[in-house]
C-alpha cells in the first residue's frame, strides 16, 4: 500500500423490485426510469470521467439480480428514452409556464432541467448504447468497479423459513451475475445487510406450516458452498451498541412501529476487542465447515455524514430539496433551505451554489476517513480498511449532487497521502484476513433487527410465504424427476412467482408508508399466482392436461414475470 496507514472503499447497493411490467407511475416502470436517470446514469458518468482525467477510481458496487435482469430487458431500452423525453418536453411546458408568470429565475432552472435529461438521453443513447449493464461490465474488466451480487430478489434471508429457500436466492443471484457480468461474483451485499447465524430456528409468527424447532444453517455457510467470499454488516453487530439506523428519518411512516418496537428490544452491550477496520472471516456456533467467508463492517463515524439528513451533508440548506416538486411537471426548483423548513417556506434553488458546498463537505468526508485510520494506526500500529456502504439512490436521488460528491471524494482519497483507495475484493486480498468471529443475527434496519419487515402489519405476509415455502418443496421433490416440457415450464414459472414474493420490499413499502396499497396489491398478486400455478401442476401431473384457458393463464404470467430464465429447480428438491 505503498507506505499509506489505511485504505477506504465505498460500497454502494443497489437495487429496485421488479416493476418493468407492474404499472408506470409512481411504483411502477417510471420508478426504474427515474433511478436510472438520477443515480446509475449518473455514477457511471463520474467514474468514466475520473478515468478521462487520469484518475484510477475504484468502487464497489453491488447491483442485485432483480434489478439488473431489469436493466437488461429490451423493454427498459425502450420505454427509458420515452421517460427521458417526457421529462425534456414537461420542463420545456415548465419554461413557457414561468416565462408567462414573470418569474426568470425559475425559467432559468426550467431550462437547467431540459439541458440536464437531454444530457442523460444523449449519454444512454451514444455513450453507453442502451446498454447500462455493459457500461457497469466495462467498468468491471477496466478493474475500477468490484460488482457484489444480492439475494435474487433481494429475499429477506433471516426470516425464511427454509435453507432452500436462502439458497435459491443465492444459487439464482451467482448464476444471473455470471451470464450478465461474464465472471462469478466474490462478494455479496446481503439484502438489508440482515444476517442471521446456524441454531434451533423457530418460526416468529403462528402458521399451521411450521411447528416446532430445527437447525437451520448460518448464512455464511450457505454463501461459502456458493463460492462466495465475504458480505458487509452493520457496525453494531459486530461490537454491539446502538445500531445506526438507516431508514427511520426517511420514512415517517416507521415512526409508530418503531416506538413499538423499541419496548420490546434490548441492545447488546458494546465490545471493544474487536474493530470496524478490520476483515474478519465469520463462523457459526457448531457449524461443520471451516470459515471461508468474511465481513467488512460499516463504519459509523462517515454512515452519519452522509445518511443523515438533519445534520448530514445532504441537510445543507443549498441542496436540492427532494420533496418538493412541481404541480405541473414534477420537477424540483427548490432548495433543502433548513432540515425543518415546512416545504411552504423553501427558497429557490441555485444550481451555481453548490460547487462550494460540495467542495466542502467532500473534503470534510476526507479528512474524517484520513483522522480515524490515523487513529487506528496510531493505537494498533495496524493498517485499516474503512468501509463505507450506502443504498445506492442516496447518491443522485434523495440527494441530487450525491454522485458530484462521490466524484469528489474518490478524487481526494487517491490524492491523498495517508489513504490507498481500495474496492473490496482488492481489499480481501490485499488484508488476507485470518481472525474468527461469531456474528449474533440482525440486519442495518432500524435497531438492528428486523422490525421493518417483520411487524403487525407484516405477519400476514410472512404466513402466505412460510406456506408457499413449504408447498413448493414438497411438489419439486414430487414432480421434478418426471417432468416433460410443460411440467417443467410450470414448476420454473412457479418458482419465479416465489422469488418474486419473497422480495423484501413488499414489507418494506407497507411498513414505511411509502407504497402500501402497491405492496399489498403485488403481494397479492404473485401470491395468487403461485398458488394457481402450483394447481397446475398438480393437474397436469395426475392427468397429462390442462384447459386452454389455465394454459393461457400460465403464459400471461410469464408475460408478467419473465426473469432468471435458467432457473435450476433442483435447488428445491429435497435432499439436493
Amino acid at each position: 500500500m505503498n507506505g499509506k496507514i489505511g485504505s477506504f472503499t465505498f460500497v454502494l447497493h443497489t437495487h429496485l423490485p421488479y416493476v418493468i411490467t407492474h404499472g408506470k407511475w409512481p411504483h411502477g416502470s417510471d420508478w426504474l426510469n427515474e433511478a436510472a436517470a438520477e443515480v446509475y446514469i449518473p455514477i457511471l458518468n463520474i467514474l468514466n470521467e475520473l478515468l478521462e482525467e487520469g484518475y484510477h477510481p475504484k468502487l464497489s458496487i453491488g447491483i442485485s439480480p432483480v434489478l439488473a435482469e431489469q436493466l437488461s430487458d429490451p423493454l427498459f431500452k425502450e420505454t427509458f428514452t420515452q421517460y427521458l423525453q417526457e421529462k425534456i418536453t414537461a420542463a420545456e411546458k415548465d419554461e413557457i409556464y414561468f416565462h408567462k408568470n414573470g418569474d426568470s429565475h425559475l425559467k432559468s432552472t426550467a431550462q437547467f432541467w431540459i439541458n440536464w435529461y437531454t444530457e442523460r438521453k444523449k449519454d444512454f443513447c451514444d455513450k453507453y448504447k442502451a446498454d447500462l449493464i455493459s457500461a457497469f461490465r466495462k467498468l468491471m474488466q477496466n478493474g475500477v468497479l468490484d460488482i457484489l451480487t444480492c439475494g435474487a430478489t433481494h429475499g429477506y434471508f433471516p426470516l425464511l423459513s427454509q435453507d432452500e429457500s436462502i439458497e435459491a436466492q443465492v444459487k439464482v443471484a451467482v448464476d444471473t451475475h455470471k451470464e450478465l457480468f461474464g465472471v462469478k461474483p466474490r462478494g455479496i451485499w446481503l439484502p438489508e445487510c440482515a444476517y442471521r447465524p446456524r441454531y434451533i430456528w423457530k418460526a416468529p409468527v403462528k402458521t399451521e406450516y411450521l411447528t416446532g424447532e430445527y437447525e437451520r444453517q448460518g448464512v455464511e455457510e450457505i454463501l461459502a458452498k456458493y463460492g462466495l467470499e465475504f458480505f458487509i454488516i452493520d457496525s453494531a453487530m459486530l461490537l454491539g451498541g446502538k445500531p445506526i439506523g438507516v431508514y427511520l428519518e426517511r420514512f415517517g411512516g416507521l415512526k409508530e412501529i418503531w416506538e413499538q418496537h423499541q419496548k420490546q428490544i434490548s441492545i447488546r452491550p458494546e465490545e471493544f476487542e474487536k474493530s470496524v477496520y478490520e476483515i474478519y472471516l465469520v463462523d457459526s456456533p457448531n457449524s461443520p465447515i471451516s470459515p471461508s467467508v468474511a465481513v467488512f463492517t460499516r463504519d459509523p463515524k462517515t454512515a452519519l455524514q452522509v445518511w443523515s439528513g438533519e445534520w448530514g451533508y445532504p441537510g445543507d440548506g443549498n441542496y436540492l430539496e427532494f420533496h418538493k416538486k412541481h404541480h405541473l411537471s414534477g420537477h424540483r426548483y427548490w432548495r433543502v433551505t433548513h432540515s425543518e423548513a415546512d416545504l411552504a417556506d423553501k427558497l429557490k434553488y441555485v444550481p451555481e451554489a453548490v460547487e462550494e458546498r460540495l467542495e466542502a463537505h467532500s473534503s470534510h468526508f476526507v479528512y474524517l476517513v484520513e483522522e480515524t485510520l490515523s487513529s487506528y494506526h496510531t493505537m494498533t500500529k495496524k493498517k485499516g480498511i474503512l468501509t463505507a456502504p450506502f443504498d445506492t439512490e442516496l447518491f443522485g436521488h434523495w440527494w441530487f449532487e450525491g454522485p458530484r460528491f462521490l466524484k469528489k471524494v474518490l478524487q481526494k482519497i487517491e490524492n491523498s497521502k495517508l489513504i490507498e483507495l481500495t474496492n473490496t475484493s482488492q481489499a480481501l486480498d490485499t488484508f488476507k484476513p485470518d481472525k474468527v468471529i461469531q456474528l449474533p443475527e440482525g440486519s442495518w434496519g432500524e435497531g438492528g433487527h428486523h422490525f421493518i419487515w417483520l411487524n403487525e402489519n407484516t405477519e400476514w405476509t410472512w404466513k402466505e410465504i412460510y406456506k408457499n415455502e413449504i408447498v413448493f418443496k414438497k411438489i419439486v421433490s414430487k414432480y421434478l424427476d418426471k417432468a416433460d416440457e410443460k411440467l417443467t415450464f410450470l414448476l420454473t414459472q412457479a418458482a419465479r412467482e416465489l422469488l418474486l414474493l419473497q422480495a423484501s420490499d413488499w414489507q418494506f413499502l407497507i411498513s414505511t408508508q411509502s407504497a402500501r396499497k402497491y405492496a399489498e396489491e403485488r403481494f397479492f398478486n404473485h401470491n395468487s399466482d403461485f398458488n394457481k400455478l402450483i394447481k397446475f401442476i398438480e393437474q397436469y401431473a395426475e392427468t397429462g392436461t390442462l384447459s386452454q384457458d389455465d394454459w393461457e393463464y400460465a403464459n400471461e404470467c410469464l408475460e408478467r414475470n419473465f426473469l432468471f430464465p435458467n432457473i435450476d429447480l433442483k435447488i428445491w428438491k429435497s435432499g439436493n
